[in-house]
């Protein structure tokens, strides 16, 4: 099979210097490109921490050219990667285990002269006319202001782009991460994210029990619980049965 990975988490700029992220590295997806590679399939992985794929060939001394891995930073640059590659190459399998930014920003402000924050009303006050904020815009914005305010606003599903408009076809893994929920309610959020955005399979785990288990579904119906150390052979044999499902009908 012809498989893309993404993996990692992305950044979302403030300014020049100044990130908002979050803290996955990406080591799933590490794990399911290195399985795949190792199971002869031709591996594409978009990756913000290559050097976890160190181990794997250097492309310019793999004769088959089965692995490729390709770094990136920004929300900007993962959305530009995946439309890219989804529509430029054919993939049989996608699975998107990237952890990407959900908010990205929107401007960085001070208030403006003689506004101030009410904390006891919670509003906001500027001597009897309206508020004020003054946005701040700079390679590096300035430590000088007593109090600063980011705003954030909601980033685009970048799975939700994988069918339409992109066109992927092929088989769509998708990753749901929860906190602070039961089994049933991460697997009931997990069939309903699944279903929103069209993948195959779902991949679903909370963050306490990130590091020891993960579950896959739907399987015959049904969701799989998983030890995490089994959890990259476990998929892609699963996938690989699905694709042969696939080319039979």
């Amino acid at each position: 099979m012809n498989i893309l990975i993404t993996a990692g988490n992305t950044q979302a700029p403030i300014d020049r210097v100044r990130v908002v992220t979050n803290i996955f590295t990406g080591r799933t997806g590490a794990n399911l490109a290195r399985t795949a590679w190792m199971r002869g399939h031709r591996v594409t992985v978009l990756t913000s921490h290559p050097e976890l794929l160190a181990d794997l060939p250097d492309p310019a001394e793999d004769t088959d050219r089965r692995v490729t891995v390709v770094p990136y930073s920004t929300f900007d640059d993962l959305a530009g990667l995946m439309q890219t590659e989804v529509r430029k190459n054919t993939y049989d399998a996608l699975f998107h285990s990237a952890a990407v930014s959900d908010y990205l920003s929107a401007g960085v402000y001070a208030t403006a002269v003689g506004t101030v924050f009410n904390a006891r009303t919670k509003q906001w006050e500027r001597n009897g006319a309206p508020p004020m904020m003054a946005e701040h815009k700079a390679g590096k914005i300035k430590s000088s202001e007593p109090e600063l305010w980011f705003r954030m606003v909601r980033a685009p599903k970048l799975v939700d782009r994988l069918r339409s408009p992109w066109g992927f076809t092929g088989l769509l893994v998708k990753f749901k991460l929860e906190v602070g929920v039961t089994e049933a309610e991460l697997l009931a959020v997990a069939e309903k994210s699944r279903a929103q955005s069209a993948a195959d399979l779902m991949v679903a785990n909370t963050l306490d029990d990130a590091k020891h288990t993960a579950y896959i579904g739907p399987i015959d119906g049904r969701y799989e619980r998983v030890a995490r150390r089994e959890l990259a052979e476990r998929l892609l044999l699963t996938v690989e049965h699905l694709q042969r499902e696939r080319v039979r009908s």
